[in-house]
């Protein structure tokens, strides 16, 4: 019997030409497989196919074994890959397509004072929960902390000094006029101590760079005593 090659090329099959892999990771050979479970007539037989597909498909990812809910994230899969037409007997609640197709409500956008947004919302917050302290020692630190912070803000987004009474109208205005420095002869922190940027630089760094000073040290004093004692050899 001869092989006609081009019956072979003729049959040959593109992917333009297949059905399209609803999840594409698990590969053309199981999408087949769960498209003949769905065909089955019996019932029983349809339910061992169905767990023979959970069995492959755990073991196509096995990183998934430590995720909690393993199983049941395989078994939604299984009812997805299907199209929704597989009927078999589920440990689990069965998924459906109107919930896989709903979609979330949509979010609101967290800007609240919009006039101010190089300052953030955090700052709004911290100072609404300077309001509600008493008025005493802990409360006036609060304060300059949250002034600094915010000047240290206004210079990162605009690149320039600002005046301590600028950044002293603005908390004013963000507080409501209970909190209010312009009048006051507290000093923030200079711009310069704001922006600069600290290095800090870990325990292992700091111990590297000693160590390796150290053996450049010890190495320059090897050198210089073998260049000494060669010259005495000379003498």
């Amino acid at each position: 019997m001869k092989y006609d090659t081009q019956d072979a090329v003729f049959n040959l099959e593109y992917n333009a030409e297949r059905s399209h892999l609803i999840i594409p990771e698990y590969g053309r050979h199981l999408q087949k497989l769960i498209d003949l479970a769905t065909v089955i007539e019996d019932k029983e037989e349809r339910n061992k196919a169905a767990k023979y597909i959970i069995d492959v498909m755990g073991t196509l990812n096995p990183h998934l074994r430590d995720v909690p809910d393993f199983q049941h994230k395989l078994w939604d899969q299984l009812f997805i890959m299907s199209d929704f037409k597989l009927e078999v007997d589920s440990p689990y609640p069965i998924p459906s397509r109107e919930v896989l197709n709903q979609k979330p409500e949509r979010l609101a956008y967290p800007q609240n004072f919009p006039k101010y947004r190089f300052y953030g919302n955090n700052i709004k917050y911290m100072i609404d929960v300077a309001n509600k302290w008493e008025d005493g020692e802990l409360k006036n630190a609060l304060i300059i902390v949250i002034a600094n912070h915010m000047k240290k803000s206004f210079l990162s987004w605009n690149k320039d000094t600002v005046e301590d009474v600028v950044i002293f109208q603005h908390l004013a205005e963000l507080s409501d006029g209970k909190i209010n420095l312009i009048k006051s002869e507290e000093e923030l922190s200079t711009s310069y101590d704001l922006i600069k940027v600290n290095k800090k630089h870990s325990n292992k760094t700091q111990f590297g760079t000693s160590a390796k000073s150290s053996i450049a040290k010890k190495s320059k004093i090897v050198k210089k005593g073998s260049s000494n004692k060669l010259k005495n050899r000379k003498a």
